[in-house]
Order: structure tokens, then sequence, then C-alpha cells
């Protein structure tokens, strides 16, 4: 049989077909992710500066009240963005790169998220490697951070935001109590496997992994229906 015919009858075939269309599906894809990385920026609600300000007034007005300064952040962040903040503080744990805390989820949608991030005791653990940007504004306590090839660590108080790039990894610590508002902007859901990982795998807590994917989802879904994407 002539080479050419071959060609066409295996382009011609089920799997020959599957394959094209999925070489198709593929590359739009590919295009719609490229068009979306380009203009990340437009899809983001929150301001850096606004955040960090809203963190600073509420040290300010509560000092070490931590309670009340998380409070005077979500209504303030709430008379600004409406709908797109959760005043419904319902807290639950979560294991990540061998770190426990607990978290009260503000906003989550595809491109951003804002918590409550913290404990009462203590923890330290690994960063995880990101395809968003983190910025950890602290409240209460300290956050160390450590990468490797230096000798001092780096330390975070009340007031200052540790920034993680997109991509970057550290150790961190909180050495006792402490508790933050943390902000991520870039591509949300991909991080989802790295906050699901220790409770699938290690912590087998599968109830606080439930109720964590109940609440991103009813943030993530509830956030599109408003047309945030």
């Amino acid at each position: 049989m002539p080479k050419s015919k071959r060609s066409q009858r295996a382009a011609s075939s089920p799997i020959g077909q599957l394959l094209g269309i999925l070489g198709v599906l593929t590359a739009l894809l590919a295009s719609l992710l490229y068009l979306a990385e380009r203009n990340l920026d437009k899809f983001y609600i929150f301001d850096l500066d606004e955040l960090h300000d809203v963190s600073k007034r509420g040290l300010a007005k509560h000092g070490n009240d931590t309670r009340a300064v998380v409070k005077y952040i979500v209504d303030d962040l709430h008379k600004t963005h409406g709908a797109h903040i959760n005043l419904e503080e319902d807290w639950v744990f979560n294991n990540a790169g061998g770190a426990m805390g607990a978290m009260y989820i503000l906003h989550a949608s595809i491109t951003e998220y804002l918590i409550i991030f913290g404990t009462a005791i203590g923890t330290e653990g690994h960063t995880g490697r990101h395809t968003a940007d983190d910025y950890f504004h602290i409240l209460t306590g300290e956050q160390w951070a450590y990468v490797p090839g230096e000798y001092e660590p780096e330390v975070y108080p009340p007031g200052s935001v540790h920034h993680l790039r997109r991509g970057e990894v550290k150790q961190y610590r909180m050495p006792d109590k402490c508790f933050a508002l943390e902000y991520a902007r870039g591509w949300i859901p991909p991080m989802l496997f790295f906050g699901f990982a220790d409770g699938l795998f290690s912590t087998l807590d599968y109830p606080t992994l439930w109720k964590t994917t109940h609440l991103t989802a009813k943030q993530m879904v509830g956030n599109l229906l408003r047309g945030k994407f």
C-alpha cells in the first residue's frame, strides 16, 4: 500500500481523529491561557497598598486586640468591595507543607484569594512553590523565613509584609502566636493541590478537607457568578 494512503487511513481512523481534536483543543487552551496570563492584572480587585493600609490602620486603632483588628479589616474591606468580601466568619484548620494553623476565607476567586491565617501556638513548615504572588500582612506575633545559603532569618513583625514571589520557596516559622492577613494574586486553582495534599496523604482529616473544599468552592463559584474571574 502506498505510504500516502496509509497516512490518509491513519488520519481518518477514530484514534487519529481524536488526536487531532485533542491537538486543536490543546492549542486553543494554550492560547487562552497565554492571553489570560498577559492580562491577569485586569482581573484583580484588591490593591496592594490598600491591604497594607487597612492592616496598619487596624493595628493603630486596636493594638494587640487581634479579634478587633480582624473585624476592623473585614468591615473596612466590605465597605469597599461589598459582596466580594465574606462576612461569615467560619474558621477551618489548614495543614499545608507540614505547618498547621487555621484560616477564615474572606475572598476566593480564580485569580485572587484573601484570608486571615494564623495560630495561637506557633507552627513551622514549607511555603510551597506557587503560581501566585503571596503577601503576608502580619497582624500579631512574628513570622520568620529562611532561604538556603543565608545564615540569618528574615523576621517580619506586626505591620510588616512578607512577599513570597511567584515560583519562589522558603522555610517559614511562626515561633509563637501569629495571625496575618494573607493575600495571593495569580493563578489560584493550582495552589489548592498544595493546600489539600497534607489532608489527603498525611493528617487524613477528611472532614476538615471537605469543609475547606466547600468553603473555597462556595466563594469561587459565588464570585464567578458576580463576574469576578
